[in-house]
């Protein structure tokens, strides 16, 4: 049912108890402001998109400018043409991908992290057909040619020193698309797929001698091989700089380490952390690092989690819900326990909002980056409502410290207890379908307002559903997921 929030059975975080900042400007100022930051970025967006699709027209463009491509003789020639296409766009978008894949800030402000990733995921199966189209219509297109057939073009092929490295970067990279299957990626376990997932760099790097010596495509002094040489520097340079690079800078500086391991409920602990100068790591509340605790059974596993409070000078906290074994590890950490930091990532944030209200809906674990995103927005008294989920009392993590940040800032907060719905596909409580609950009733001015949805994936998508059918733009809905 809907209620006003009881409170958690654990201690409120030091930080939920102080004063909120206090507005800087009026409300109307405020939207426009956020209105104009929002058309910024979404121009960004269109411009980075584009630049990302000009990028494979430009690579075509270039092979066609070069001399010979013109020359298409018989059936042959045109599957050969055919098939350096193919390649060409799809190592284009492969380097595309890992840009995508690389933490790069700027696409991070402008997409949001969990956004260029799921495009990267999204380009995985049409690179995959593209270069098995490649290999497909080359050997077909030199076999018409010669009049061979593609059995012994094939083994012809062979016979070119680079060609067996081209295979072996299709190959790697059809382990890589395979394994991000969601029916197959379901069955793995984290630390197995992220170890295949690092192959594609291997595919990458594998396949470079095959690009670099494809004869009168990429011939020395030609402008197509100073865009390739250019394009692979300028990816791979990216993933090496915020990939590795940035985040060893960030954990010197700051000198992270375990505190203490605090159990909140079963299954869920908060990871209390000091370090130097922690408020300089520009953590906004909602956001999310990628953590790596070096102890004899922790080090291997990088933990993508939300801040569930905004860092102080020397104090952060992250709140960790066991969904598997490398997240059950982490209650065992002991303090002093140094720690590696990729982030903060993700426009789950006040930045993200053009609209002059907020509403924010929360299950289970979900409320981490929904508390900490409370504690950092300006409000005024009636701006912003909260409804928490939880399917029992055991699942109230953080409620008390959200309620304190509620009336400290003259906040709505309901919450929502119970096993989700039956009767049809819905994100409410049967009892609260059959008393009429919808979103619109939670939140009155959900039409004037910025919606964040935090949790596990299918619910969460079910409060998207509905808010998409009650007409709340795209562009103020603000998802971010939670495994089940």
């Amino acid at each position: 049912m809907i209620d006003t929030a009881r409170p958690a059975a654990h201690e409120p975080h030091p930080t939920a108890r102080r004063s909120p900042r206090p507005p800087t400007e009026p409300l109307p100022a405020a939207a426009r402001r956020r209105r104009r930051d929002g058309c910024r970025r979404a121009a960004a967006g269109d411009l980075l998109g584009v630049a990302a699709w000009a990028s494979a027209a430009v690579a075509v463009a270039l092979w066609l400018a070069s001399p010979g491509s013109h020359a298409v003789s018989g059936l042959g020639g045109w599957l050969t043409d055919a098939g350096i296409v193919a390649g060409l766009v799809a190592t284009d978008l492969v380097l595309v991908m890992l840009v995508l894949a690389a933490r790069v800030p700027l696409l991070d402000r402008v997409f949001g992290q969990d956004t260029a990733i799921a495009v990267h995921r999204s380009l995985g199966k049409p690179v995959l057909y593209l270069l098995l189209a490649h290999g497909a219509l080359l050997t077909l297109g030199y076999g018409t040619a010669s009049g061979s057939g593609p059995v012994a073009e094939t083994v012809s092929l062979f016979s070119t020193p680079d060609v067996p490295l081209a295979y072996l970067g299709l190959g790697l990279f059809l382990v890589v698309v395979v394994s991000s299957v969601v029916a197959v990626r379901r069955h793995l376990p984290y630390e197995v797929w992220h170890v295949v997932h690092l192959l594609s760099y291997a595919a990458v790097l594998v396949a470079l001698p095959h690009m670099l010596s494809a004869g009168s495509v990429l011939g020395q002094g030609t402008w197509q091989r100073v865009y390739w040489i250019a394009a692979y520097v300028v990816a791979l340079g990216l993933v090496a700089l915020y990939r590795f690079a940035v985040p060893l800078v960030v954990t010197l500086r700051h000198r992270i380490r375990v505190v203490a391991v605090e159990p909140i409920a079963p299954g869920v602990v908060s990871v209390h952390l000091s370090g130097r100068d922690l408020d300089r790591l520009g953590v906004r509340g909602g956001q999310y690092g990628v953590w790596r605790f070096w102890s004899a059974t922790t080090w291997w596993h990088a933990h993508p989690v939300s801040f569930s409070a905004v860092p102080g000078t020397d104090r952060a906290r992250i709140t960790v819900r066991e969904l598997g074994a490398g997240s059950a590890r982490l209650a065992r950490l002991r303090p002093g326990t140094a720690v590696s930091l990729e982030g903060p990532y993700g426009l789950f944030t006040d930045v993200a909002r053009t609209a002059p209200y907020l509403a924010l809906v929360a299950s289970g674990i979900g409320i981490t980056p929904v508390r900490a995103l409370l504690e950092d927005t300006d409000l005024r008294p009636g701006e912003a409502t909260v409804l928490l989920r939880g399917t029992d009392a055991s699942q109230q993590y953080l409620w008390q410290e959200t309620a304190e940040l509620a009336a400290a800032t003259g906040t709505t907060l309901y919450a929502m207890v119970g096993h989700r719905a039956r009767s049809r596909a819905s994100w409410a409580t049967e009892e609260d379908l059959r008393r009429g609950v919808t979103l619109l009733s939670v939140f009155p001015r959900l039409l004037e307002s910025d919606l964040y949805v935090c949790g596990p994936q299918a619910w969460s998508d079910l409060v998207v559903r509905e808010a998409r059918l009650a007409g709340v733009p795209e562009h103020r809905i603000h998802q971010e997921r939670f495994g089940s």
